[in-house]
């Protein structure tokens, strides 16, 4: 019997037929960053920051936000595998199942909050039950999810140009209503928000999510690719959705840009911009949700587009009522584990990546591994400094320091191994 060939390699490396060039990559990651989220932020940052201020923050931001991704797409690119796949060198072959378990739970519990997300104004501007809607909004998203890189192609191709099409018109009505870009700039004059918090805020809004990364630039045909379509889609993309969000937050002062679109009268474009940010993104949640279980089970990524999907759709209003808290937390200590990984491949252990994938010997748990992530989260909840970089920061230092201990703790037992094999001779 012929074996079903994976073409979306939930267990292997990329091969060099389902690489792909900058124009398809760059659609991937677009719809990747155009986060509904971060509309949200924008308009909560537009609101309470000075333009220059503003402009600082996201230029920072964005910036740092590029450089962890990159970083990460450069490994995906250079090996083509999933970030599951590649938290094996630095976690273990059973110390990985820690990060897609974490990763995989919070794609999930996202899912079906962002389905709820979308169809609660769905039902109220068009006055129907919101059960069937959320069932609907879940169904064509796992619909799309499960074909794959394709289908995430195809999605991101139409959604994106419809996205800054209808945000860009909305804003130019918001700066219409506001007296033009000169009033736009001087609208608040003094930042309420300290710059900290503004930049913990634009880093944050989607460093969790960034770490999934390898999950979709492992399809880029060269690790140039990977870099550039990432660094150049969190700067178009997210700067483009945090303008957005501040452009109708300082007008309407609304943070929400489809409740901005329905003020100005744009209902269907508001229900539209909504349908397709939120869409874009599930569709890559679902999808990394899927290749974390994959790599647990063995099971095909498809297999679990159609039971995640499912599950979080079903259960979606329970997530949405009562587990945002519960998602958060575990977002909060994802970045840590991009660290780790980081750590390994460019500092500690840049060898072991060269070899085939199928060749590899993995540790069954790499504990330095596991203590840095731990730590990680620690830092990342001190009271000083921006916390999600003391989380990278912090895991990235333990990691290493953790790893000098280990390999210390294994030269002093065979040391003295041979110490006892020269007694008894």
């Amino acid at each position: 019997m012929e074996k079903k060939i994976d073409n979306d390699f939930s267990l292997t490396p990329v091969s060099k037929e389902g690489r792909r060039g900058l124009i398809s990559m760059m659609a991937i990651m677009l719809g990747f960053t155009f986060y509904t989220g971060t509309m949200l932020t924008g308009g909560r940052l537009g609101t309470s920051l000075t333009f220059g201020d503003l402009a600082l923050v996201l230029l920072v931001g964005d910036f740092i936000l590029g450089a962890y991704t990159a970083l990460l797409a450069y490994m995906a690119g250079k090996t083509g595998l999933s970030t599951h796949l590649l938290a094996r060198y630095a976690f273990g072959e059973k110390g990985s199942y820690l990060v897609s378990g974490i990763l995989g739970l919070t794609q999930v519990g996202w899912f079906g909050v962002s389905v709820v997300m979308l169809a609660l104004p769905i039902s109220k501007v068009f006055g129907l039950d919101v059960t069937p809607v959320i069932l609907i909004c879940g169904a064509l998203m796992v619909t799309t999810a499960y074909f794959g890189v394709k289908s995430l192609t195809i999605l991101s191709v139409i959604a994106v140009p419809a996205i800054a099409v209808l945000g860009c018109y909305s804003s130019s009505i918001s700066i219409a209503e506001v007296g033009g870009i000169g009033a736009l700039m001087n609208a608040t004059d003094v930042s309420s928000m300290s710059l900290t918090l503004a930049l913990s805020l634009v880093v944050g809004s989607f460093i969790s999510g960034g770490t999934l990364t390898p999950d979709f630039a492992r399809f880029s045909r060269t690790p140039r690719i990977a870099v550039v379509s990432t660094v150049a889609a969190f700067f178009i993309g997210n700067i483009l959705m945090f303008a957005f969000g501040a452009i109708g937050g300082l007008a309407a002062g609304m943070p929400d840009i489809s409740d901005v679109m329905i003020a100005q009268g744009l209902v269907i474009s508001g229900i539209v911009i909504l349908g397709l940010n939120i869409w874009t993104t599930n569709d890559n949640t679902i999808y990394a949700a899927s290749l974390a279980f994959s790599n647990i089970t063995k099971m095909p990524k498809k297999h679990w587009v159609l039971i995640n999907g499912f599950l979080s759709t079903v259960f979606a209003m329970v997530l949405y009522n009562h587990f945002i808290s519960l998602l958060s937390f575990l977002s909060s200590i994802i970045p840590p584990l991009g660290a780790v990984m980081i750590m390994d491949y460019f500092f500690l252990n840049r060898k072991a990546y060269a070899g085939a994938f199928s060749e590899a010997k993995f540790a069954v748990v790499n504990v330095p591994a596991v203590l840095a992530v731990v730590a990680g989260g620690i830092f990342g909840h001190l009271p000083a400094g921006i916390g999600c970089l003391n989380a990278v920061f912090g895991a990235m230092l333990t990691y290493g320091i953790f790893t000098e201990i280990k390999v210390w703790l294994v030269r002093r037992r065979e040391e003295r191994a041979a110490a006892g094999l020269r007694k008894v001779a």
